[in-house]
């Protein structure tokens, strides 16, 4: 079966490195927050001006004056910073992010990226991705990997108006896991239940299975 979006985030989780300073972006990135290997530190950063953030809060414990850049409640770490957005976005423009997790309503197969606008649709804007794919180390996408009319959102090119030019490095959908290579699409991991077959029906972009693809492994 596909790949929930907790399971997802739980899924990029894995891609973090000790020491990194990490960004997440809206939707299912946000997630990743609650999910932290334990062994390592890193710190999320929000563009709206915060170093330092933690898990979501539990239930009745929100606190409405802590917010990430989705606007949703957030919880802190001992040691968090608090600072205006430009500050925020200098460290962002100057390379300071290890890694962005961003969500995308499409991906190409040579890395190109749109995640902000959908013609005739109500989205909250671009926010800092711009500044995120032009300036981070290294960009994961999470996303489903269809629309809700069944079409493939990993395609050949891009249809919607473009955040980043070949940045994305890595996609993790609801099917599987996907580096960005000179041939396309490289499936590296499977989710459980998912088959090779369904995949490829569903990638409408460049497509190569690696020699070692395995199935996603999430504890």
């Amino acid at each position: 079966m596909a790949l929930d979006k907790n399971q997802i985030a739980k899924r990029i989780a894995q891609e973090l490195k000790d020491g990194y300073y990490v960004n997440l972006g809206i939707g299912i990135p946000t997630l990743v927050a609650n999910y932290i290997p334990a062994g390592i530190e890193v710190v999320l950063q929000s563009e709206n001006g915060l170093l330092g953030m933690g898990p979501f809060p539990v239930e009745g414990e929100e606190d409405a004056d802590l917010i990430n850049a989705g606007k949703q409640t957030i919880t802190t770490l001992p040691g968090s910073a608090f600072f205006d957005s430009a500050m925020s976005f200098g460290m962002i423009r100057a390379g300071k992010v290890d890694l962005t997790v961003l969500g995308a309503m499409e991906v190409a197969d040579n890395g190109d990226i749109a995640n902000w606008k959908v013609p005739k649709k109500l989205i909250k804007g671009m926010g800092g991705a711009m500044d995120l794919v032009a300036s981070a180390k290294h960009i994961i996408v999470a996303m489903q990997h269809t629309d809700k009319a069944g079409r493939s959102k990993l395609l050949p090119t891009c249809d919607l108006p473009i955040t980043g030019l070949k940045c994305v490095k890595k996609v993790v959908t609801d099917l599987g896991v996907f580096n960005i290579t000179e041939h396309g699409f490289e499936c590296i991991e499977y989710a459980p239940g998912v088959t090779l077959e369904e995949i490829k029906e569903k990638t409408a972009g460049r497509l190569v299975i690696s020699q070692d693809v395995k199935e996603i492994v999430i504890d």
